[in-house]
């Protein structure tokens, strides 16, 4: 995916700067910076999320596996499955844990017979290290699960399409810190099948999770780089005032 020259405007509002940034395959990528720096407003423009805000409109160019993701002729809806996302609330549907799994995939119609979608759900929730606590309750709603599982539950039900892309925003920010850990696993197992662009306000997690990062300040793009050097090495005084803690 890559993105050329990004604005984003609410209103009279530049929130996001003439951003251009890559993500590769199989790679996780983490955005982080202060509180309303643009972070998940940029986010939300790769799967175009933004668009359900009034007044919200954008510049530039986001490419797909080199298809414009804002053509006119671009349809949303499996657009938003090969670039799914996990919001920082969990947010599983009031239906049952099989039914969250199944739902998108029946949508899309990935699924031609009830074995193959029966699969397809025991194989997502087996992705997200979730299968062995739930596989005798499948008929139970998921919104009975703990916040943790729910999260997971939900990762579940984005890889279930097939996505190219999984967008998160912070995912972990409700969740305790056991929860967080197996969250973060679950982050590193997928990033070896897909591209991951994380928001987080943790700089620990961003460490622990991402190979490359993403400094946003006040809608501007600061730097980008393989953690490691952002963390140890950054190029920008204003990266390195982040990270050390002199602002955020």
């Amino acid at each position: 995916m890559t993105c050329r020259n990004v604005n984003v405007y609410y209103g009279d509002n530049h929130a996001i700067k003439n951003v251009s940034l890559e993500m590769g395959r199989e790679q996780t990528l983490a955005l982080i910076g202060p509180s309303g720096c643009g972070k998940s407003t940029f986010l939300r423009a790769l799967n175009r999320m933004n668009d359900t805000i009034d007044g919200c409109r954008m510049t530039g160019e986001i490419k797909l596996d080199g298809n414009d993701i804002y053509a006119k002729d671009m349809d949303v809806v499996p657009l938003r499955a090969l670039v799914g996302m996990v919001f920082q609330k969990p947010n599983p549907f009031p239906k049952s844990i099989f039914d969250n799994i199944a739902y998108g995939v029946r949508i899309h119609g990935l699924a031609e017979c009830k074995s193959t979608l029966e699969g397809i759900v025991e194989h997502s929730l087996k992705r997200a290290g979730l299968w062995e606590e739930v596989s005798d309750r499948l008929d139970h709603p998921g919104t009975g699960l703990s916040g943790g599982q729910q999260q997971r539950l939900c990762i579940a039900r984005t890889i279930a399409v097939n996505p190219e892309v999984i967008l998160m925003d912070e995912p972990c920010s409700a969740l305790d810190p056991i929860a967080t850990a197996k969250v973060e696993d679950l982050i590193n197992e997928l990033g070896d099948e897909y591209t991951i662009v994380i928001v987080t306000h943790s700089m620990q997690q961003a460490a622990r999770v991402s190979q490359r990062t993403a400094y946003f300040h006040l809608g501007d793009l600061i730097e980008e780089g393989a953690t490691d050097q952002i963390f140890t090495n950054p190029r920008e005084v204003l990266t390195g005032d982040y990270i050390t803690g002199r602002f955020g």
